[in-house]
């Protein structure tokens, strides 16, 4: 689960500020996930107006977990949550806390970006404290690039964008470079929509087999909702195919 909400990142940010008006309250989008023939697991993204230290903010929710044979022998539960500034579209708070096997992961991070640092918290480690962390100018996580995204208007988002990305995943930060590729019919579970290809360009070595190994599909609309993405990994491939929308602020127009 992890690797799919890294792929979300990798996809979704861009190096200005906007504000956030085209996200409804209460929306709530779900993928469903495949491992090669397997159905893998669950990913759904919640959103909710609120306000943070006074100003208002989109808390965005996000969780993941593994089912059906999958969990019996690799069981996932993750949750990301983040804190989105609607006027700026940059986050405010973000929590990782992630169960994935074995492993275990708790951070915390708030983002200042007045001074472009952030402090990052390991509550899975409370003996190891908080410690301030350099940062960049207009830094997303791992969440709010992704609504960050779709804030940009279809003018914004077009064929022949190229976007350079920095991405606050985990404890680190990530380069990428995103690039809109061109417009495909997509069949999904709901009918055929018109969507944007993107593609990102990753790090081999890492998580992907080929230097862009990972492709997208977001609405080619003001919504610009993921519909698919698919990634070929060091081992097998990974599919997200859009399984049940509710509460999108705009109607979504299928052929």
């Amino acid at each position: 689960m992890k690797k799919i909400l890294t792929l979300f990142a990798m996809c979704m940010f861009l190096m200005s500020y906007a504000q956030i008006d085209n996200i409804a309250d209460g929306e709530s989008i779900t993928f469903r996930i495949h491992y090669g023939i397997l159905n893998a697991g669950t990913a759904n993204l919640t959103t909710k107006k609120t306000s943070y230290m006074g100003v208002p903010h989109l808390y965005v929710k996000g969780t993941g977990k593994t089912t059906g044979a999958v969990k019996a022998f690799f069981k996932v539960e993750d949750l990301y949550e983040s804190f989105i500034n609607t006027q700026t579209g940059l986050p405010s708070f973000y929590v990782r806390n992630v169960r994935e096997g074995s492993y275990r992961q708790h951070f915390e991070t708030v983002f200042n970006h007045n001074n472009n640092t952030l402090i990052l918290t390991d509550k899975k480690t409370p003996a190891n404290g908080s410690k301030v962390i350099k940062s960049v100018k207009g830094v997303q996580d791992m969440l709010s690039c992704f609504y960050y995204l779709r804030s940009k208007s279809t003018s914004e988002l077009k064929v022949g964008t190229v976007i350079n990305m920095n991405v606050w995943i985990d404890d680190e930060m990530f380069p990428f470079q995103l690039k809109v590729t061109g417009t495909e019919d997509l069949k999904t579970k709901f009918g055929t929509i018109n969507c944007l290809k993107i593609i990102p360009s990753v790090k081999s070595g890492r998580v992907f087999k080929e230097k862009e190994g990972v492709t997208m599909w977001v609405t080619n609309d003001a919504n610009h909702i993921p519909m698919l993405l698919q990634a070929e990994l060091a081992v097998g491939s990974l599919k997200a195919s859009i399984d049940d929308l509710k509460n999108v602020k705009y109607p979504l127009k299928y052929k």
